[in-house]
């Protein structure tokens, strides 16, 4: 009777876990759609509020703004992290996903530069700070609520729901704007047609509202907090954790935003697709990376954290030249198709154990504030800047490879913050 017992409490405590995951990572979703549409139409948000007679420089600006949005990341980490470890996971993710959905729906609603003129950028710079703040938050807040929820030998695969849910938001925005791109007449889809998919994210918020609104708070952190009430005293700083977040993310951040947000920009300008072939040959990547995430997470869990990620560094120093070369070589959509999938792979190998991985380091009392603080200024630093810097690398050197050695680079500093971490996959969170 005892063991029927155990086994009862056991699968209700399942249960539990399942519902408050499934509801973190809708609203991840949704939220990740909301930030990243930005990155899928930005040809034509350069045209709409950016005019200038150079297109180079009217996409290096719309480029900026989506960078703007990267640099308040650090503040809502730190400010919308603080909020999680003293009022509770719950109330941090609700906060983001008003915000994000503020920030969405504004820019659809936006005038562009030929109405209200040099105003138009303006406004839509403040959106992209609210949608950057929000998103400070929300990373940091929905890595630490799955990981808290998660049994002790399933923290990878659980984990990696949060990042295969950052992706399937990076996928539903792509996919609707590959969609529209689709259906519209070029015309239409100029002139109005690129504020359906900005105007459709806040149609969906409401279920993601919804959603965090009935969630328990996670098991680790009650028991944090009353740990820290019993001992009458705060969790001491943890800057340097919050440095080792900071290396940890780099590569992370930087392969995400040049592969998964600039490569559509990158394949209409440098191997022949059009808009909607670019757009749908993203989908394509994201959708692999979506599913290989978890099995990713999974193996972590058998194998341990380090060779996964250790492999992925190692991955994109030898792989990247390469496949961008094969990008360039003139083998159309199928080809592109190809290399999408095969560095949707390689992030996979990282994006996998990578939630669990960054949320180890971390005491449960302050693993909000500080990991959403390392890791936002690694991603306001080098990710959201990335579209940017691979646009300016390129105009700078006349060659396409450029972006290569960017990868490159961050690959090798990501190895050496790795190599220095202790294997944490078979260890309680502390």
């Amino acid at each position: 009777m005892a063991g029927q017992a155990a086994t009862a409490a056991g699968s209700a405590d399942n249960l539990t876990a399942g519902k408050a995951v499934g509801a973190a990572v809708i609203g991840n979703v949704l939220e990740w759609y909301d930030f990243s549409v930005y990155a899928y139409l930005a040809t034509i948000l350069a045209r709409q509020f950016f005019p200038s007679e150079n297109p180079t420089t009217a996409l290096l600006t719309a480029f900026a703004a989506f960078g703007i949005g990267f640099v308040v990341r650090p503040l809502g980490g730190i400010l919308i992290g603080r909020m999680g470890d003293t009022h509770g996971r719950k109330a941090a993710l609700l906060l983001t996903i008003f915000m994000m959905a503020f920030g969405t729906v504004a820019i659809g609603l936006l005038p562009a530069y030929e109405s209200i003129g040099v105003l138009a950028p303006v406004l839509l710079v403040a959106c992209r700070l609210a949608q950057g703040f929000a998103a400070g938050g929300e990373w940091g807040g929905s890595t630490a609520f799955i990981v808290e929820w998660a049994p002790r030998n399933r923290r990878g695969f659980y984990g990696s729901f949060q990042q295969a849910s950052v992706a399937g938001g990076l996928l539903l925005g792509s996919a609707a704007a590959a969609a529209f791109s689709s259906l519209l007449p070029t015309e239409a889809m100029e002139s109005w047609g690129w504020r359906l998919p900005f105007l459709l994210g806040g149609l969906l918020i409401p279920l993601g509202i919804y959603m965090r609104r009935n969630i328990d708070e996670t098991p680790a952190y009650r028991e944090a907090k009353a740990e820290v009430a019993r001992k009458g005293e705060a969790e001491a700083g943890n800057w340097t954790l919050a440095g080792r977040a900071f290396g940890f993310t780099i590569l992370w951040t930087v392969s995400y935003y040049v592969m998964l947000n600039y490569m559509p920009t990158f394949t209409q300008a440098y191997a022949g697709l059009t808009r909607s072939e670019a757009l749908w040959s993203n989908s394509i990547g994201l959708l692999v990376l979506v599913v290989a995430v978890p099995l990713m997470g999974m193996l972590s869990d058998r194998v341990g954290r380090k060779p996964l990620l250790l492999a992925c560094c190692l991955a994109f120093v030898v792989l990247t030249y390469p496949l961008f070369l094969l990008v360039l070589s003139g083998g159309g959509l199928r080809t592109v198709i190809l290399v999408q999938i095969v560095f949707a792979l390689m992030i996979a190998a990282f994006s996998g154990p990578g939630p669990a991985a960054i949320s180890e380091i971390f005491p449960t009392a302050s693993r909000s504030t500080y990991m959403s603080t390392g890791y936002s200024i690694a991603v306001a630093v080098f990710g959201g800047f990335a579209p940017y810097i691979a646009t300016w690398l390129i105009a700078r050197t006349g060659s396409p490879l450029s972006p290569t050695f960017y990868l490159i680079a961050a690959a090798i500093v990501s190895t050496l913050v790795i190599l220095r971490l202790r294997e944490t996959a078979h260890s309680d969170l502390a």
